[in-house]
């Protein structure tokens, strides 16, 4: 049986507060928010008014698409998701050459929640006013669930398994463990994993519509995600898109390539919506089930783990998140590890926010700190009851790391947790 040990040896980020790997990190060690207030939700009467955006350039987008790509071209999960990918494979040594053969042993999982919207949204109208002829040719490519990875697919030349993956919030986090799987397997040596999402009023409009979306900071956008916190109201809607290059350690090492970190197991289940699972809430006994699952795939135990990265995203289900983590450890109080969210830096970026996540997570593990949770300097009580409040920092904290354990949640009641560890 092939059991061959995955390291992760490129990273490419597209988030709310900084794009590229570099900024990135300068942004969660500061506790840089991407936060603002939109004009546009406002005068569309939406009770949740802020939100979290890259700020992509017309020069940075040049870099990436070619013109004719760019022809008509209306996505920007698929824009985030293509810089994100590039990035990721160039920061693990590759090179991308259009004359290439095709790289059979190279694939990619990169999921998406929607496609296009926007674009969508452009298409529609079209055909309304009997102007099918003026769609143009990228309409489809644009809108399928599966753009972003027909996309990056023909940009990088990859030939085997090529696909992508949606599941609500553990989108990128399932998407992760996918390839893992993969190559552990022996089937794949190289797999490019992430997921990415769409922004704007068509995509956050339903969640606003669900009052799941804070609506009490409209006028201080920066403090309004507030995971963990007594006074949280709901999450912030956010966007983006995060990757990694996932390889085989016999490959990484044979090419003498930079390694971030390990992926050493993980779990992806469901809570069948029972037992307290709904289409909107998570079953508690499946999520302790997929944690105590990753951790006995990853092959410790769960005194090693040294910190938690959560999915935490401000909203009431916050305290029962931390509930099942410290059920599942068997660690409550002193013995908790130390816990951050990123959504306060960037918001909840639906499908994006596993890989978003990830990222901030292995980086953590390469440069030994914890990033700082945002706006909770008031802890919410119920959580107070489990676990003491210096494990929630809320300053940049250098210390120790050496395995942390990464979760996503789902609408479906779906989950997925990952374990990483220092290589």
């Amino acid at each position: 049986m092939i059991n061959n040990r995955v390291v992760i040896t490129g990273m490419g980020v597209v988030a709310p507060n900084a794009i590229g790997l570099e900024n990135f990190l300068k942004a969660i060690k500061q506790g840089k928010s991407g936060i603002k207030f939109f004009k546009k939700l406002k005068e569309l009467k939406f009770s949740c008014c802020i939100g979290g955006v890259p700020d992509v350039s017309e020069e940075l987008k040049n870099q990436y698409l070619t013109p004719l790509q760019l022809r008509g071209f209306n996505s920007s999960g698929i824009l985030y998701g293509c810089i994100a990918g590039v990035d990721a494979w160039k920061d693990a040594g590759f090179k991308i050459d259009n004359n290439s053969k095709t790289d059979f042993s190279s694939g990619m999982i990169f999921g998406s929640g929607t496609s296009g919207i926007e674009k969508f949204r452009e298409s529609i109208y079209k055909l309304d006013n009997f102007k099918v002829k003026r769609l143009g040719s990228s309409v489809v490519l644009q809108t399928m669930s599966s753009g972003i990875t027909a996309y990056l697919g023909g940009i990088l030349g990859l030939g085997n398994q090529v696909t992508t993956n949606s599941s609500a919030c553990s989108t990128g986090t399932e998407a992760l463990l996918m390839g893992f799987d993969r190559i552990r397997a022996g089937k794949a040596e190289k797999m490019l994993v992430g997921s990415c999402s769409d922004d704007g009023a068509y995509i956050w409009g339903g969640f606003d519509a669900m009052r799941v979306m804070t609506y009490k900071y409209n006028d201080l956008p920066e403090k309004g995600c507030r995971p963990m916190s007594a006074n949280a109201s709901g999450f912030v809607p956010g966007s983006g898109a995060g990757a990694m290059v996932l390889e085989s350690l016999e490959s990484a090492l044979k090419r003498k390539a930079k390694i971030y970190a390990e992926v050493l197991g993980g779990n992806i289940n469901s809570g069948g919506q029972r037992d307290g699972g709904t289409l909107t809430s998570p079953n508690s006994n499946a999520v302790q089930k997929c944690i105590l699952d990753a951790i006995i795939d990853a092959k410790i135990e769960s005194r090693d783990i040294d910190a938690i990265n959560g999915h935490l995203t401000a909203t009431t289900k916050d305290p029962v998140e931390i509930e099942n983590w410290a059920k599942s450890l068997g660690r409550k109080g002193k013995e908790f590890p130390l816990i951050n969210s990123l959504k306060s830096m960037v918001g909840h970026c639906l499908a994006a926010s596993g890989a978003i996540e990830n990222v901030a997570t292995v980086l953590q593990l390469k440069h030994q700190f914890i990033f700082p949770n945002l706006n909770c300097s008031e802890v919410h009580p119920d959580i107070l009851n489990l676990i003491p409040k210096e494990k929630i920092p809320t300053k940049m904290k250098k210390t120790k790391l050496n395995i942390i354990a990464k979760a996503s949640f789902g609408f479906g009641d779906v989950n997925a947790c990952i374990i990483f560890s220092k290589y």
